[in-house]
């Protein structure tokens, strides 16, 4: 396994604002430094980042800037993280247009992934062929994604079309896309995790594993997280092999709480320093 954090904990998660009034600007962003959370994240010792597809086409025309911050940190980038509402018919054009600017800055930067999140959700709940339109715009999503040499993954998240297992179900059996769990969300969306990482095994090339706190609810450092053991065992039986990455959404100390997740993961398997 190699271990991978994501620099949104620097900053929290936003929208671009030019996205307001076009769709295809609405890139996912963080206002954090990123070249703070890079030299943090290599400080705590992981080996891998994953951005937001904003944040990365901000180093569109000054590519050698950001080839410069990842190279100071020895540290590769894994997945570029995007999204689109593929639900709304009229909007697709624009959102695929975006999709494949994420796609071509990620493969610009040599990242393996393009994690898509979500899906949309209506304000008066989902209609019957919401899940099947979006099943399929994931898969014309994988396809762009290979076309740029990028493995794209499903990433479903609470306040989303997909929470709870019967929804996850319904969009998985309509496609073929593969499933970068967040393990926070979807537990906390009523899902089994270690039953969802043994029945999506073959699935699963990558994952995200972020801390649940559920009394008081939150996101917490993977230490904190009581039903974390359970879902690394579950990891193991699948016998995975691939990048896990760390994701804290937001934290008061984003540099400990990083080095306290490597901490967690390092006492049950060496890091890899390929």
């Amino acid at each position: 396994m190699k271990f991978g954090y994501h620099t949104n904990t620097w900053g929290g998660v936003v929208g671009h604002p030019a996205g307001v009034t076009s769709i295809k600007d609405l890139f996912y962003l963080t206002p954090g430094s990123d070249q703070e959370a890079l030299h943090d994240i290599a400080a705590a010792g992981y080996r891998g980042v994953e951005l937001f597809d904003g944040n990365l086409m901000a180093y569109r025309g000054r590519e050698d800037e950001f080839r410069s911050l990842l190279k100071a940190g020895n540290l590769s980038l894994i997945a570029v993280y995007s999204g689109a509402n593929f639900i709304y018919d009229d909007v697709l054009e624009d959102e695929f247009w975006r999709l494949e600017q994420a796609a071509q800055i990620g493969q610009t930067f040599g990242a393996e992934f393009l994690v898509l999140g979500g899906g949309a959700k209506r304000h008066g709940g989902p209609r019957e062929d919401d899940y099947t339109k979006l099943a399929h715009g994931l898969d014309r999503a994988a396809e762009l994604a290979r076309s740029h040499g990028l493995t794209a993954l499903y990433h479903p998240h609470l306040g989303t079309l997909v929470e709870g297992p019967e929804a996850l179900n319904r969009v998985m059996s309509q496609c073929t896309i593969g499933l970068c769990p967040d393990t926070a969300h979807l537990a906390a969306g009523g899902n089994d995790l270690p039953h969802l990482i043994r029945t999506y095994a073959n699935r699963i090339p990558y994952i995200h594993l972020k801390g649940l706190s559920r009394d008081p609810f939150g996101f917490v450092p993977l230490d904190e997280d009581p039903e974390m053991a359970a879902i690394w065992q579950a990891l193991q039986d699948i016998h995975f092999d691939g990048w896990v990455t760390v994701e804290l959404d937001s934290h008061a100390d984003p540099k400990g709480a990083a080095a306290r997740s490597l901490a967690w993961l390092q006492a049950r398997v060496p890091v890899s320093t390929d």
